[in-house]
């Protein structure tokens, strides 16, 4: 299901994702040539990629038509009304999930926090502009998306730690291996 959306997705919004990154790209080209800045690929790459997702995220919290009804101001009232194994449960809930774990990843990575309420306290306040947003142009605003938002947000803060731990280990380790070696 999640694969369906996805497709759909990226079929709906290839050109403003292609010319976005021809824009962007050039630019940034022009900006590290003209400054004489070190090109780092992975870093370069890690902030189209964020940029992307927010364009992505524009798209589907704006476009999208997806209202189900009236403004939601009551905790979990609508994370509990679906039936755990409806489409409906898995678009909304787990969908409103996933839709925030690479914010959670990105801005732990921008930010370089080793604190969790930091992406907490980003992840609310990204997810309740949103839900503002969203009253303002007709469709509803929902207190349960900004709570599995902020799940999902916490969830890529988790990740990213456990990445960059992780990764913090074995370059510990092959350091080590190399000291042997000497």
């Amino acid at each position: 299901m999640f694969t369906d959306i996805f497709l759909q997705l990226v079929h709906s919004v290839w050109p403003m994702i292609f010319i976005f990154t021809i824009i962007i790209v050039s630019i940034r080209l022009v900006y590290i040539f003209n400054n004489k800045e070190n090109f780092v690929l992975h870093k370069e790459l890690l902030m189209l990629c964020f940029i992307i997702y927010i364009l992505l995220l524009y798209y589907i919290v704006t476009f999208q038509d997806n209202n189900y009804g009236t403004n939601n101001f009551v905790p979990f009232r609508e994370i509990f009304r679906y039936d755990v194994n409806s489409r409906l449960f898995l678009k909304n809930v787990i969908g409103n999930v996933l839709l925030f774990v690479p914010f959670g990843i990105f801005v732990t990575y921008y930010v370089k926090n080793d604190k969790v309420y930091q992406t907490l306290f980003l992840s609310i306040l990204v997810s309740c502009s949103i839900e503002f947003a969203q009253s303002v142009i007709g469709r509803t605003a929902d207190i349960d998306d900004v709570i599995l938002n902020t799940i999902g947000g916490i969830i890529g803060y988790i990740i990213f730690s456990k990445l960059q731990k992780g990764f913090a280990e074995e370059l510990s380790l092959s350091i080590k291996a190399d000291l042997c070696y000497i």
